[in-house]
């Protein structure tokens, strides 16, 4: 950490002037270097789109077959808009790939370690600006529950991720339990708005959270550290995906729903579903009741809850927790 107390009273963005095109092989840092003066506890925000330019991730091709190939999991679709998992582990429409500002037949992709990019810039402009800046790389990304996008953070070094503020207490003396502003997140969505979507401004520097910016030879956690595990997200499949995931009984996407719930818990949701005589036998729940649309409702309510078939009777089914 820097030993720095807390933020500034101030919060100030710097879009950073004057770059041109920015082709595979270009020196950010140089560039960077060249035009803005930097201070020991500023946050350089660079935009995902440079940074891959810059290492050569423009790729000629359909940008729906790279969509497939950059894919790790459908989470939902709605006609030509598809969310995915990308192979980096985001959620994101269209895997994050870009067909904008790039020449016809070809694309954008995301860079290949958003993490490592922001450390090597990191290192790079520590060497030629001789300054302890914290660095984010940023796409552009819609949420849900919400119209509209914001940036957000894709790679990060040398700065807190998160600030955790568990055990610290409110004005009214109220110890505060799960607030973790995701505050590189929210540096993205800030840098944002001084670069603006079409000014050509794709480096900005924020100045006045040095409390955020470790000391030189720490990089953090990265950006991946904000990435929740799969079970860990309620939102992991779309509405209609998750019905349709249930129905089908889908071993692989098992793990999307979570750990299995408890007895007690199944044992009431079941009751009320099937109307049924519903009791729990050890670790197993039986369900008893020998019609077809019982069963069915059993089974596709017990695998989304995190528990499987492990026995069948004509007059019974008996359930275990599963294995996401």
């Amino acid at each position: 950490m820097t030993g720095v107390p807390g933020p500034a009273d101030s919060l100030v963005c710097l879009p950073v002037l004057g770059l041109g095109e920015v082709t595979a092989g270009t020196d950010l840092a140089a560039e960077i270097a060249e035009r803005a003066r930097l201070e020991d506890g500023d946050v350089l925000v660079v935009t995902s789109k440079v940074v891959s330019k810059a290492e050569g991730r423009v790729v000629a091709g359909d940008r729906a077959e790279a969509i497939v190939r950059e894919t790790r999991r459908l989470v939902a679709r709605r006609g030509t808009l598809a969310i995915v998992v990308n192979r980096l582990g985001i959620t994101m429409a269209a895997a994050g790939i870009d067909a904008s500002n790039v020449e016809p037949g070809r694309v954008l992709l995301l860079p290949e370690d958003p993490d490592a990019s922001a450390r090597a810039l990191r290192s790079a402009i520590a060497r030629r600006a001789a300054a302890n800046v914290g660095v984010l790389v940023t796409d552009t990304a819609g949420r849900a529950w919400r119209e509209g996008q914001t940036d957000i953070a894709v790679g990060a070094a040398g700065l807190r991720v998160t600030d955790d503020h568990a055990g610290r207490l409110d004005p009214y003396g109220n110890t505060l339990q799960v607030t973790a502003p995701a505050v590189a997140d929210e540096l993205a969505g800030a840098a944002e708005l001084a670069a603006g979507k079409l000014g050509r401004r794709p480096f900005v520097v924020v100045r006045g959270r040095p409390d955020l910016v470790l000391v030189a030879d720490d990089d953090g956690p990265g950006a991946a550290a904000l990435l929740r595990p799969e079970g860990g997200d309620l939102f992991g499949l779309g509405s209609r995906e998750a019905v349709l995931a249930a129905l089908r009984g889908d071993r692989t996407a098992r793990r999307v729903f979570g750990e299995p719930v408890d007895a007690p818990e199944l044992t009431a949701l079941l009751a009320d579903l099937t109307g049924e005589q519903v009791a729990r036998a050890g670790d197993s729940v039986d369900v008893s009741g020998d019609d077809p649309r019982t069963r069915w409702v059993t089974e596709v309510a017990a695998y989304a809850h995190g528990w499987e078939v492990a026995d069948e009777e004509p007059s019974r089914i008996r359930l275990r927790p599963g294995t996401p």
